[in-house]
């Protein structure tokens, strides 16, 4: 699998674009983190009224319970008791509603802070990545012989658009039938180019490189 280009100004360029890339995606996991232990203490409040209700009502079943022990009045005193801690309990519940509302909530603004500027430049990056190391890959393949070198020269006069061609030949089509090694040689290189590819060996040249 080739990942980088072989010219090197491509190359570095592809390298930058990678670490970015990944800085984003780093930069943007933190400020979601960020988001979402800020909206998290928003549950404090909550948390304490939680707490505290709960107590409270403890409290209250507790001094009931003893008062229910009362000969005769028993019940009737323990009976404001038992209301206050069902409203304690009531309370508590209530808080703990909340505490689950909040995190629920910082879940999903910490995603959604995060998640949308990662999608959109990966949405973006990861196709172009692929596309080139697809080619690459397969173009790497096809670089070693004269003939995989005319294959090239092919593509180019089917891909490169016409004011490119003209800088290679007047008449390039008529070149690559013939055979012209200088023209199949350019030919193969603005393909290659493309691709992010230099060829091992050119046809017509001792050992030059694009």
């Amino acid at each position: 699998m080739k990942l980088y280009a072989d010219a090197p100004a491509r190359r570095l360029r592809q390298l930058v674009a990678d670490v970015l890339v990944v800085a984003w995606l780093g930069l943007w996991v933190w400020i979601g983190m960020a988001v979402h232990d800020g909206t998290e203490q928003l549950a404090a409040p909550a948390q304490r009224t939680d707490s505290a209700a709960t107590s409270m009502a403890e409290q209250f079943r507790e001094a009931g319970g003893k008062l229910s022990g009362t000969p005769i009045v028993g019940d009737g005193l323990a009976a404001p008791f038992d209301k206050a801690a069902d409203a304690s309990e009531g309370l508590a519940s209530a808080g703990r509603d909340t505490v689950t509302a909040v995190e629920r909530l910082a879940l999903l603004l910490g995603l959604s802070v995060a998640l949308i500027p990662i999608l959109i430049v990966t949405a973006i990056h990861v196709p172009l990545r692929w596309r080139f190391i697809r080619e690459a890959t397969a173009g790497a393949r096809f670089i070693d012989a004269q003939e995989d070198l005319d294959l090239f020269a092919l593509r180019a006069l089917a891909n490169q658009p016409m004011r490119v061609l003209a800088t290679v030949s007047d008449d390039p089509a008529g070149a690559w039938r013939a055979k012209d090694p200088d023209v199949l040689r350019r030919l193969a290189e603005l393909e290659l180019a493309d691709v992010g590819l230099r060829p091992r060996k050119l046809p017509g040249s001792s050992g030059r490189a694009a």
